[in-house]
This record gives C-alpha cells, sequence and structure tokens, in this order.
C-alpha cells in the first residue's frame, strides 16, 4: 500500500468532485476530512437562462467564453426538457469561437464533441484577457458564461471598454448555508492545529470557511491559523483570492492545473 502522506490529515472543502479529490487522497493513505463548503444548484427561475440561450440559437454570438464546466453543463442540462432546443443549443456552440478560462470547461466542451478554439495560457479572467490582447473587439458580440458572485465583473468592465458588445448568463446558483455546525467545528479544529492541510480547489470554498468564522466569531483566529497551516491551492485562480485575505499556498502545481497536479504536488511536498 502507499503511504506517502499517512498521517497527514487534510481538510477537503466540498466540491462537485469532491468523492473523486478525496479518494485520490486516501489512495495516498491520507486522512481525509470532508467539510461540507458550498453546493451548487439549478437556477430557481431558469427563465432569463433560456432567453440567453434561445438568443444565442437565434444569433449567434461572435465568441463565447466559457469560465466554468459547470457552467457549460447547466446551460446544456436547461435544454434537456426540450431536444429541438438543445440539437440548436450545441450547433450553435459549434459555430462560433469558444474560449475556454482552464481545463474544466474545457473538458465540459469535449462532452459534446467540440473542443475550444482558444485556450487561455493562464486559468484566469487576466488569462482569457491576455489571450485577446492583440485582438480588435469592437463591434464583436461576446458571450460570457459567468459563475455566481462578482469574480469576473473585471472580465465583462474590460471587454465592454474595448468596444465588444458583452451578453453575460450566471446558469447555476451557490447553496451556502450547508451543515454550518460541521463548518464551525472545522473552524475550530483549525484554530487548534488539529488539521495538518487545507486543500482549494475553488475560491467560493475559501469565502465560505472565512464567512462562517466570521460568524461565529473567530474571524482574526482563524487567519492567523491559516498562516500556519499547509495550504494547497489548485491554482491561480484560488491564490489570488487567498493573496486578498493575507493567506498563500504552500503546494500547487506548476502548471497543469487540476485535481491529479494537485495531489502530486502534495504528495511532492510531503516527501522533501
Amino acid at each position: 500500500m502507499n503511504t506517502s502522506l499517512s498521517g497527514l490529515k487534510i481538510l477537503v472543502p466540498e466540491s462537485r468532485e469532491l468523492d473523486l479529490f478525496a479518494t485520490m487522497l486516501e489512495a495516498e493513505s491520507a486522512t481525509v476530512l470532508r467539510c461540507p463548503l458550498v453546493r451548487i444548484l439549478d437556477l430557481e427561475d431558469g427563465s432569463e437562462a433560456l432567453r440567453w440561450i434561445d438568443g444565442f440559437i437565434a444569433a449567434p454570438f461572435d465568441d463565447l467564453i466559457l469560465l466554468t464546466g459547470e457552467g457549460l453543463r447547466r446551460l446544456l442540462s436547461l435544454c434537456k426538457a426540450d431536444e429541438t432546443r438543445l440539437a440548436k443549443f450545441k450547433d450553435a456552440i459549434a459555430k462560433v469561437r469558444t474560449i475556454t478560462r482552464g481545463p474544466k470547461p474545457a473538458r465540459a466542451l469535449r462532452e459534446i464533441g467540440l473542443a475550444p478554439v482558444l485556450a487561455a495560457a493562464t486559468p484566469t479572467s487576466a488569462g482569457v484577457l491576455n489571450a485577446l490582447e492583440d485582438e480588435d473587439l469592437k463591434g464583436r458580440r461576446i458571450g460570457v458564461q459567468l459563475y455566481p458572485g462578482d469574480g469576473a465583473q473585471h472580465l465583462i468592465v474590460s471587454l465592454r471598454t474595448r468596444g465588444a458588445e458583452v451578453i453575460p448568463v450566471t446558469p447555476y446558483r451557490y447553496a451556502t448555508q450547508s451543515e454550518s455546525a460541521q463548518v464551525a467545528d472545522m473552524i475550530r479544529a483549525i484554530i487548534a492545529r488539529d488539521i495538518g492541510m487545507v486543500a482549494f480547489t475553488s475560491t467560493p470554498q475559501i469565502e465560505r470557511l472565512i464567512s462562517v468564522a466570521r460568524d461565529i466569531g473567530l474571524e482574526d483566529k482563524f487567519l492567523a491559523a491559516m498562516k500556519e497551516v499547509p495550504i494547497a491551492s489548485i491554482g491561480p485562480v484560488v491564490d489570488d483570492v487567498l493573496a486578498t485575505h493575507g493567506l498563500k499556498p504552500t503546494v500547487r502545481p506548476e502548471t497543469s492545473f487540476h485535481m491529479k497536479p494537485l495531489v502530486r504536488a502534495i504528495v511532492a511536498w510531503r516527501a522533501a
């Protein structure tokens, strides 16, 4: 049996691929603590997103920027009740230039037999802007699939400043009030240094932990502890949000920002 992470207790915040990530770490003999932080849910009212889809079908954009794989999957899911709409939506995607922020939206495209036309070299909104840096965007119609929150607003503002017509859509929502008592227990365990590492795979996980810590009056102690507890980050997007709270990762992949390289990076850090 591989025992490379034996004795290391890793807190893994909830995500869409929680079980897969946890299984990878457990295969390396880590003790994995699952923490329910952020659940992704369908929109309570999908009518606005459906209008976006129908507008895209009727007049496909010049470009479609996909920031998350989950976003594309949720858009496709909204169409499933109408097979004709679903087929037309896939056809419309195939006709436009797709631009992906990272490996997850690229993977979602491959699931429907497509591939990104342009991929950001760095999986951030800034990376998307850099990929378009030398282009004249004046008058281009650009669809942008967003994620909940304001994290990508700079991207929209920058595209509009350069003369593009930006048509955004947010096709899912977060349910962030998941199991607050358990989250509070995990925060106390971090403060007590009973957890050997915290592994972040998305930015909402960070914000949710800090929000709960604030709600229970432990934000300062939690942030102080997180400056001492090793942090594993999946990539630059997570790094940027950590930095806004005065935190920095101990471990992250160098180039390929998804779960397998993150596990390998943790193993290499432990072996060093």
